[in-house]
């Protein structure tokens, strides 16, 4: 137990290091084109929080979050999503006195939730996420929706289908929820043990079971219950979506799992051997704000797990072989030449180069095969020789060709070689 990871957890590699890279980096570039400003909150936060925020009737709250007493006796977990942490730093440092909308994002956030570990869902797991505060017209809702398939496109991800939804607001769900609980309550007998106990405190939450889909396929639909300002906003969504050229479908099951969420709702799903899977979802959730002490704000925004986009470009094959770890291997032969070549590494690296020198005082010939297993594209050889005369010795790996350059002459060659 000692050696290996926790369960639901992994490590990442050096050799996976790249993939994990090229997915901030695409986010990072996606949310700057967009306004977006990067956030990053601490990796645990009261429980209260996601009582009130989450919501204290979610499975997520119920059952999957690590909560612990700390020594001064108050109640921390570790978030289990992103969204309420950017929502606490919005109101402690009065981000709203600033101009609206505040647009935010986070990359490879680490959440954590106690549930069954699964390809692609794991207990701790990485989201990249953007919250929106401060607009309630539905052009926000478009842009983020647009925004996640950029992401998820410039990460090779393909196949990809925009599913929306609308869950109304507190005004409208109530008459909904009323006849959606008598529709289930003759069906109860028939439902998993975990749709009976989401009957009373989270019935919305039944329509996403997996096990029970099959037998609701006639529930009453959120969409014919919506009052005019949440119909209209769904209508002024689908609007903005056509102008941005989005392709979706309206899907009346998506209901999403925690209890902040109002009006839109939306996954985007692509296909895999397995069947669909989710690689992005939020939505709106225009009380959280108000709801967690701040004024009445707007809010809108979603989370993609990094784990299972990294899952999907393997299926897909999208993922990129990793770069060489190296542009120049200094290889030395005597103390007086690994001096020069340590003196050489140093300036390498600083015009921009990827340099390296052997420090396990192997043989010239061993220091060659670690070049090699490196990927090395050229190799400096510096020897007394070479001290003497003033030169070195450049081996360009891929065509096995060596020539004698002059030493102060080296760096220029190789950033010309490297097309800088």
């Amino acid at each position: 137990m000692l050696t290996q990871a926790p369960k639901g957890t992994q490590d990442m590699l050096p050799s996976d290091a790249h993939r994990w890279q090229k997915i901030e980096a695409a986010m990072r570039s996606v949310c700057a084109l967009a306004g977006y400003r990067e956030i990053r909150t601490p990796m645990f936060e009261h429980t209260e929080l996601f009582a009130r925020g989450v919501g204290d009737g979610t499975d997520v709250v119920q059952k999957e979050m690590y909560t612990f007493e700390d020594k001064g006796g108050r109640s921390i977990t570790l978030k289990p999503e992103g969204t309420a942490g950017v929502a606490r730093a919005f109101i402690e440092h009065h981000l709203f006195a600033e101009p609206l909308p505040c647009k935010l994002y986070y990359v490879s956030c680490p959440n954590f939730r106690y549930e069954k570990p699964q390809a692609g869902r794991l207990r701790q797991f990485h989201q990249n996420g953007v919250e929106v505060f401060g607009a309630k017209d539905a052009s926000v809702d478009a842009e983020i929706i647009a925004l996640a398939l950029d992401v998820l496109r410039a990460c090779g991800i393909e196949g990809l289908s925009v599913r929306i939804n609308s869950i109304g607001c507190p005004q409208c769900r109530g008459a909904y929820q009323a006849a959606l609980k008598e529709y289930l309550a003759g069906k109860l007998d028939s439902l998993c043990k975990t749709c009976n106990e989401r009957f009373e405190r989270n019935p919305l939450r039944i329509l996403d079971c997996k096990e029970d889909v099959h037998k609701l396929t006639d529930a009453p639909e959120m969409l014919d219950y919506l009052c005019e300002d949440c119909r209209a906003h769904f209508a002024a969504l689908r609007e903005y979506l056509d102008a941005l050229g989005v392709a979706y479908s309206v899907d009346p099951r998506i209901v999403r799992g925690l209890d902040y969420y109002t009006k839109t709702v939306f996954e985007i799903v692509t296909p895999t051997e397995d069947g669909e899977l989710t690689v992005c979802g939020g939505g709106r959730y225009d009380g959280l704000i108000e709801q967690l002490g701040g004024p009445a704000t707007p809010g809108v925004g979603f989370g993609m797990g990094v784990e299972r986009m990294l899952l999907v470009q393997q299926m897909q094959g999208a993922s990129e072989d990793e770069a060489p770890l190296y542009d120049v291997f200094v290889a030395t032969m005597g103390q007086a030449a690994r001096l020069e070549g340590m003196k050489l590494v140093r300036e390498l690296r600083e015009n921009g180069l990827r340099a390296d020198i052997d420090h396990a005082c192997r043989s010239m010939k061993a220091q060659f095969k670690y070049a090699g297993k490196a990927a090395a594209k050229n190799v400096v050889v510096i020897g007394g020789d070479e001290l003497e005369k003033g030169v070195v010795k450049l081996r360009d790996m891929e065509n096995s060709v060596e020539a004698e350059v002059a030493r102060d002459k080296i760096i220029e060659i190789l950033l010309e070689m490297k097309g800088e």
